[in-house]
């Protein structure tokens, strides 16, 4: 499946999914702007989707949110999901849960995620097309 998204809306979807996934983990701007070693007013054009990050910065944002780089690649448009598979759904929902369980490390915490998104890619590969 590949995206229809212009590139101002692929950069803007993209600063959407990091301020959700920021609010869900409830982690104030200027904490994670500290945390990825970038400026408040940065992470803020990225979010507003003002600026597109390089994947370096992605990476960085990323391990700040303890979630996969891949997923933040994927939303940027750097990397094509696996087998054609929108990974935008529902990770949101399903990455904030396993972040808010503090009973995982930050390693277990990434393995679920890489582990349930490869599930998603199983079953949506294996669903019968429309």
């Amino acid at each position: 499946m590949t995206s229809l998204k212009s590139p101002q809306d692929a950069v803007r979807s993209l600063g959407e999914f990091i301020r959700e996934q920021r609010n869900g983990s409830q982690i104030s701007l200027r904490q994670l702007a500290k945390q990825a070693g970038i400026s408040n007013p940065y992470l803020s054009q990225i979010e507003r989707g003002l600026r597109k990050p390089s994947a370096e910065i992605l990476q960085q944002i990323a391990k700040a949110l303890r979630i996969s780089a891949e997923t933040l690649y994927v939303h940027a448009g750097l990397l094509e999901s696996p087998d054609g598979v929108r990974t935008d759904a529902a990770p949101g929902v399903t990455a904030s849960a396993i972040d808010a369980d503090e009973h995982l490390t930050d390693r277990q915490k990434q393995i679920l995620l890489e582990i349930y998104h490869s599930f998603r890619r199983e079953n949506e590969a294996s669903a019968p097309t429309a």
